[in-house]
């Protein structure tokens, strides 16, 4: 990963089977501005997601989104696991329910809601980390667990992970 002052522009991280894991948004270029319409000043829908180049052996993919900016610490964004390995992308506006149609469970973000909660940053620029692992197992996790309980369950399971960084500053009236 590389970082270009306090921007984080790097999106692809080697897979432990040498191939390349990226992980992209067509809504937002790495280190670029998250567009507003995914944020708390608009649908605060999430934005769409795209990836390629999973290793081989990967059962599900665990995704977690955060502003390491944030006045009270890290700050929860997103949080879903067991992706389906066939799948390869989110649309924008991923339902905020505990469990989609699909298998995937996402738990409460720091909103106290599950699944995604939009960048609204109190002011100044935040950086806002979408860390998508690829793991060699499904987790088994009671439902809304919370992100220590998933990152301890991910520990020894990930094969690879890619991230993507996104910036957002509030436009003040």
């Amino acid at each position: 990963m590389r970082s270009f002052g306090s921007i984080i522009v790097a999106v692809m991280l080697a897979s432990t089977s040498g191939g390349t894991f990226t992980l992209k948004s067509p809504a937002f270029a790495p280190g670029g501005a998250i567009p507003a319409v995914h944020t708390c000043d608009g649908a605060d829908t999430s934005p769409p997601l795209e990836w390629s180049g999973a290793p081989a052996g990967t059962r599900s993919f665990a995704l977690i989104v955060h502003d390491p900016d944030a006045p009270a610490g890290d700050w929860l964004h997103w949080v879903a696991w067991n992706i389906p390995a066939a799948t390869r992308s989110f649309p924008a506006g991923v339902p905020t329910k505990d469990r989609l149609a699909d298998g995937t469970e996402q738990g409460r973000n720091d909103f106290g809601r599950p699944g995604y909660g939009g960048p609204c940053p109190p002011g100044g620029t935040h950086h806002y980390v979408f860390s998508l692992r690829a793991l060699d197992t499904t987790l088994t996790l009671p439902a809304k667990a919370a992100r220590d309980a998933i990152e301890n369950a991910m520990q020894g399971h990930i094969l690879a992970t890619a991230e993507l960084t996104g910036t957002y500053q509030r436009k003040r009236g």
